[in-house]
């Protein structure tokens, strides 16, 4: 399914894709998505619809077109329509969509995908260290400087870097074990286990972008009934 960012194209450039906001955050999404695609399927091939019930993209959507004559003259044509008692707010995204990718080529997605993690796990981090600028932590000392303690961020809040750090393994894991599940994936370096600990270890890439891919593609993975935790190395 395609994914993009719910942001208008700032400079008004035009696109395939348009952005839908101001809709009625109460439709379920297959009607939602079925309703749209009968308002805008007259102007055009539709490769894909985009709608979401989280919080993020609640009462937004997106419509991908084959072509950007068609987008341009359903944003015209179709701005301000009400739908179900809401007029739509349209504008052209500011994001290529996955349907739009893939039509270029095999390289040019996986490069695609590749860049929207890099940048989902960075505007995650992003957002934490925010959220926590606006809060004092309990951990603040008189002077108002926060404790070391307070000043550390949680594990799953690491920005990426080009090393994973595997927690939760079971005791008897191999660095072989390890290394067949994730040299399967581009820019593989090694896997470090650590002499004395049980159930930790590293695994290096020659890139951020490589260990981005590697933890999105491993996220449900277990072994021996374990699930491991995997985060980004601390610097």
């Amino acid at each position: 399914m395609a994914e993009l960012e719910g942001k208008k194209n700032k400079d008004g450039s035009p696109s395939q894709t348009l952005y839908i906001r101001n809709l009625d955050e109460n439709i379920k999404i297959p009607i939602l998505k079925e309703s749209l695609e009968i308002v805008f399927s007259e102007f055009g091939q539709i490769l894909d619809i985009i709608a979401h019930k989280n919080i993020r993209m609640r009462g937004q959507a997106f419509v991908v077109f084959n072509d950007m004559k068609a987008a341009a003259q359903a944003k015209e044509e179709v701005q301000g329509f009400q739908l179900f008692e809401q007029p739509m707010v349209i504008e052209f995204a500011k994001s290529k969509s996955d349907a739009i990718v893939k039509k270029i080529g095999e390289e040019a997605f996986e490069e695609h995908k590749k860049l929207r993690l890099e940048a989902k796990e960075r505007r995650k981090a992003e957002e934490a260290e925010q959220a926590k600028k606006k809060k004092r932590p309990a951990g603040a000392l008189a002077s108002g400087r926060p404790s070391k303690k307070a000043m550390g961020i949680a594990d799953e809040l690491l920005p990426p870097n080009k090393i994973l750090f595997l927690q939760n393994l079971p005791d008897d894991i191999t660095a072989d074990m390890l290394t067949e599940v994730f040299e399967r994936f581009n820019g593989f370096f090694e896997v470090r286990l650590v002499p004395g600990r049980k159930g930790i270890a590293f695994i290096e890439y020659e890139t951020d972008e490589n260990a981005v891919e590697a933890k999105e593609g491993t996220k449900d993975i277990v072994f021996d009934n374990k699930t491991p935790k995997i985060t980004y190395a601390r610097k």
